[in-house]
């Protein structure tokens, strides 16, 4: 439990931020033209030891808005069919409140303020939420709308690896190729690297400040 008026340690690590890892499948490149197919978010928790590890799943698949265009390309490299009749979509606008409202109950638990979205090659995902969340014409965006914790990055410095897959086996994380390119699976797996990340900095910190402690004790 919290003394009274002390914020939760997810809200005093990221100066607020709740980080949420997202991957969206889409029908192409451009956020304003092409359709949004399936988007899926992990949230993260913190244990007792100010460690990260992914928590909550949420997902959809989405119906292409009116007149939106489908890349055969993308289409071919995600594998998905957006009109078959067994996958359940929803329009944009159901969709999205359907992954979003857990995310802002989330961080209101957290004491937060916002979520930030947290993605491999992040400013192409929010720049689909963000598109789809406008034609939705959805006001409560629980995301920053500007501001990313972007994998790519990340990776490189902790891995020298940028490429998801790469990234991830130098992680020591499980990597299936067929099944990626599905929301989903990349977001869990992005998840796990945002932590492993995360985690490996702060074992370093907390052994630096230990050995400081201990050359000044």
């Amino acid at each position: 439990m919290y003394e009274p008026n002390e914020k939760p340690p997810m809200a005093r690590r990221f100066r607020g931020f709740l980080p949420v890892v997202v991957d969206v499948e889409t029908g192409g490149l451009n956020p304003k033209t092409d359709a949004l197919l399936e988007i899926a978010l992990v949230t993260v928790r913190m244990d007792e030891k100010g460690m990260l590890e992914p928590h909550e799943t949420f997902s959809a698949h989405v119906q292409p808005f009116p007149n939106a265009n489908l890349d055969p390309k993308s289409l071919a490299l995600n594998g998905i069919d957006p009109y078959h009749p067994l996958r359940i979509a929803q329009p944009e606008g159901e969709a999205l409140e359907r992954v979003l409202r857990p995310v802002r109950q989330t961080v209101k638990e957290n004491g937060c303020t916002r979520a930030i979205l947290v993605g491999h090659n992040a400013s192409f995902d929010l720049a689909f939420v963000n598109a789809a969340l406008a034609r939705a014409d959805i006001k409560r965006n629980p995301f920053h709308p500007f501001s990313t914790f972007d994998t790519v990055s990340l990776c490189g410095l902790a891995y020298g690896q940028t490429v998801l897959a790469r990234a991830a086996e130098a992680a020591g994380i499980q990597w299936d190729n067929s099944k990626a390119h599905s929301a989903v699976y990349d977001a869990e797996r992005t998840a796990e690297l945002f932590c492993a990340v995360f985690n490996r900095w702060e074992r370093n910190t907390q052994h630096d400040d230990i050995n400081f402690a201990c050359a000044n004790g």
